[in-house]
């Protein structure tokens, strides 16, 4: 529809191609349209029917100030989680991505020194949609020996960063990028449920993950080490007459400042 005075568009394959498209036609009360074309050799009738699209616009900001965002990474992903683009917000804090409709989608916007977050994009037949991606400035309690994050928690008797872990390790991130010559010891701990044999192993596999995921973050492999604690260390000594509460207490992780 060229009424509104806008200009036509090339879409390219498949809807455009090299060979003679021609004699294109639509109904808009049945919402199918044909063409002519010779792209398979010989003049045909193809039938066409009309693309749905949504145009998103993203807009990154500081969640305290209203601060336009510049240089934050945004993803956006399908309903499987699989990630179909990323690019940085421009001067305005802007991202637009073009998605299909009737299909939900989610955003994920980080930048350093603010929390990382996802946020929804409902489905809908648009013609446009709007994301405010608001992001939480980082705010760490860093003490003489400590940094200390809240509780970084893993899936029954796994060691993979689950996406919140992953939150809170990025403020540890920014941390250690702020300040160059930390060196940071992390260790894991687990309750007194199961052996000790068993603890031991599961927390130094955890251990060893959320290092390997600092690192993965460009924090040189030098400045972190990791230690897996078991139940050797409790924070509550409850033995065997432990409560849900101690023993949630007890499974923890510690961000240690060794130099």
């Amino acid at each position: 529809d060229l009424s509104n005075g806008s200009e036509a568009v090339n879409l390219g394959k498949p809807v455009n191609t090299e060979k003679d498209d021609f004699a294109f036609t639509f109904n808009e009360a049945k919402k199918v349209g044909f063409l002519s074309s010779n792209r398979g050799g010989n003049d045909d009738i193809f039938a066409v029917n009309p693309i749905c699209g949504v145009d998103v616009m993203i807009v990154v900001t500081d969640a305290k100030t209203g601060a336009i965002l510049a240089n934050a990474s945004v993803s956006i992903l399908d309903d499987k989680k699989n990630v179909i683009a990323t690019e940085m917000s421009n001067d305005k804090g802007e991202v637009k991505y073009r998605v299909e409709c009737d299909r939900p989608y989610v955003v994920q916007a980080s930048k350093d020194g603010y929390e990382g977050n996802s946020f929804a994009v409902t489905s809908s037949k648009g013609p446009t949609a709007k994301v405010d991606a608001a992001l939480q400035p980082i705010d760490v309690i860093v003490t003489e020996t400590e940094i200390i994050l809240k509780p970084i928690y893993f899936e029954y008797d796994k060691s993979n960063i689950t996406q919140e872990g992953a939150f809170e390790l990025d403020k540890l991130v920014q941390v250690m990028k702020n300040n160059d010559k930390m060196v940071i010891l992390a260790k894991s701990h687990t309750d007194n449920r199961g052996t000790d044999k068993y603890n031991l192993r599961l927390s130094d596999r955890r251990a060893k993950a959320t290092a390997q995921y600092i690192i993965s973050k460009g924090i040189d492999a030098s400045r972190i080490s990791a230690k897996g604690m078991g139940e050797l260390e409790p924070k509550v000594d409850c033995g065997a007459a432990c409560t849900e509460e101690q023993h949630a207490q007890n499974r923890r992780s510690e961000f240690l400042i060794v130099k």
